[in-house]
C-alpha cells in the first residue's frame, strides 16, 4: 500500500511539473498544452467524452485507439494520416489491417465541426483519444500538448517501417531511434499493451514453427506453453484474439512486465524485451526488482507518449484541418 501510494505522489508530482512545463513552453515542433483554449474551448471535451461513451459500449476500443495513435506517428509523424481512407492508404497496410476505433474518431469530429467548423485537426483528436483511453483503463492521465495539423500523405508502402512483431530488439531499436526515441521509450510505449489482445496468426509459429531447427520458442514458459496451445491450436482459428498481458488486458499497469519476466509474453518482439539485457533492464527497473535503480512505468510512459506524439508533427500553415477525417480536404 506505501508503495502504491508513494507511485501515485510521484505520477501526481511529475504531471504537475509537466503540465507547468508545457503551458509555458511551445514544445520546439510547436505544439502546446491549451492549443484550443480560445478557438475551440470544448474540444478536449468533447472527445473525452465521445471516447468514454464508445468505451462503456465496448472497452476494446481503449488499446485500439492507443495503437492506431503509435500507428499514426511512425507513419509521416502524428498527422493523422492512419485515418485516411481509400486504395492504397495506410490503413489498409498489412500492419494496419485489425486496428480499431475509427468511428471513435469520426464521431468526435463530428462533433467539433458543429462546435468549431474547420478548428481542430483529427491528429489531434487522435492524439487526446489515447490519452483519454489510458485513463479509461486506469493508466495516468497527462496535459496533451495540440495544435497539429493534419496530413495530406498515407502510403501503404510507408507502413513498412513500423515496428513488427519478429523484430529483433536491435531493429526495435533502429526503428524508435530513426522517430528520436531511446531505449528506455521504447520499452516504456510497449508497455502499452498492458491493455488489448492480439490475434493467433500473430504469434501461432512461436509454437509450431518457430524456425527450420526448433519447432517452440524456448524463451515461452513451459508451464505457459500448454495454455497457448490450447487458446491457438496449430490448425484453430487464426482470427482468434488472446490477451496480450495475461490476466490483466484491461488494465493499464505493469503487469504486463512481470509476464515477460516470468516467460509470458504473447509477442516474440515482447518477450524479446527480457531475454535482450540492453532492454530487461529497463523492464528490471520498471518492475523495481531488487538491486536496479526503480522507474516508475506511468511516469515514464506519459513522459515517452508526449514525445511520441510530437514526432514530425505539422504545425503553422503546413498541412491542413480536415473537415471529414478519412479524406483529406
Amino acid at each position: 500500500m506505501e508503495a502504491n501510494h508513494l507511485n501515485k505522489i510521484k505520477v501526481s508530482i511529475f504531471l504537475c511539473l509537466l503540465f507547468a512545463k508545457a503551458t509555458t513552453l511551445v514544445l520546439g515542433q510547436g505544439t502546446r498544452v491549451g492549443f484550443y483554449a480560445t478557438s475551440c474551448p470544448r474540444a478536449e471535451s468533447i472527445v473525452q467524452s465521445t471516447v468514454r461513451t464508445h468505451f462503456q459500449s465496448d472497452p476494446k476500443i481503449a488499446p485500439g485507439l492507443l495503437r492506431m495513435h503509435f500507428h499514426d506517428c511512425f507513419v509521416q509523424g502524428c498527422d493523422g494520416s492512419i485515418l485516411i481512407s481509400g486504395a492504397g492508404t495506410e490503413k489498409t497496410a498489412p500492419p494496419n489491417l485489425l486496428l480499431r476505433g475509427y468511428e471513435v474518431i469520426d464521431d468526435a469530429k463530428s462533433q467539433l465541426e458543429q462546435a468549431c467548423p474547420g478548428v481542430v485537426s483529427c491528429a489531434d483528436i487522435l492524439a487526446l483519444a489515447a490519452r483519454d483511453s489510458v485513463v479509461l483503463t486506469n493508466g495516468a492521465g497527462w496535459p496533451v500538448p495540440t495544435g497539429r495539423r493534419d496530413g495530406r500523405v498515407s502510403l501503404a508502402s510507408d507502413a513498412a517501417n513500423l515496428p513488427g512483431f519478429r523484430d529483433s530488439v536491435d531493429v526495435q531499436k533502429q526503428k524508435f531511434a530513426a522517430k528520436g526515441l531511446n531505449t528506455q521509450d521504447l520499452v516504456a510505449l510497449v508497455g502499452g499493451h498492458t491493455i488489448g489482445t492480439v490475434a493467433c496468426q500473430f504469434f501461432q509459429y512461436r509454437m509450431y514453427n518457430f524456425n527450420s531447427s526448433v519447432a517452440v520458442d524456448s524463451s515461452i514458459n513451459p508451464s505457459f506453453l500448454s495454455q497457448l496451445q490450447s487458446l491457438c491450436p496449430s490448425n484453430g482459428d487464426a482470427t482468434k484474439r488472446v490477451s496480450l498481458d495475461t490476466g490483466s488486458e484491461n488494465r493499464f499497469d505493469t503487469s504486463f512486465f512481470a509476464n515477460l519476466q516470468n516467460g509470458r509474453g504473447i509477442l516474440e518482439s515482447d518477450q524479446m524485451l527480457w531475454t535482450d539485457p540492453s532492454t530487461r533492464t529497463v523492464v528490471q527497473r520498471f518492475l523495481g526488482i531488487r538491486g536496479f535503480l526503480g522507474l516508475t512505468f506511468s511516469v515514464e510512459f506519459v513522459r515517452s507518449m508526449v514525445k511520441m506524439s510530437n514526432i514530425e508533427v505539422k504545425t503553422g500553415t503546413d498541412g491542413e484541418i480536415r473537415k471529414i477525417c478519412s479524406a483529406i480536404n
